[in-house]
């Protein structure tokens, strides 16, 4: 029985963990035309895919330092889908205390 409490004392913190750092105002993970997920969150918030480790770094990165990644080329070959530069991988729209993070960076 104390096995079983501790059980879903621990899925409950969990969860709830996990709702905070999404935040109340995340919309669903979407997949767009060219296959790429999209997510938007609450700025200073980060997208489902990119949760852990280096990648939530990078995109951690991408969203406080526009201006460095507005100079950088993108190397992946995706301006035919729009990239403009190596930030357009990471950030797809901002607005309005919210951004739109894409997965192109993370795939």
């Amino acid at each position: 029985m104390t096995k079983t409490i501790a059980l879903l004392l621990s899925v409950g913190l969990a969860a709830a963990g996990a709702a905070l750092w999404i935040g109340a105002a995340a919309q669903p993970v979407t997949v767009d035309e060219i296959g790429d997920e999209n997510q938007m969150v609450e700025q200073g918030r980060l997208p489902l895919f990119a949760a852990k480790g280096d990648v939530a770094r990078l995109y951690a990165f991408a969203a406080t330092n526009a201006e460095t990644l507005r100079w950088m080329p993108c190397t992946c070959g995706c301006g035919s889908f729009g990239h403009v530069s190596n930030r357009s991988c990471y950030v797809k729209a901002e607005s309005d205390g919210r951004v739109t993070f894409t997965s192109h960076a993370a795939t």
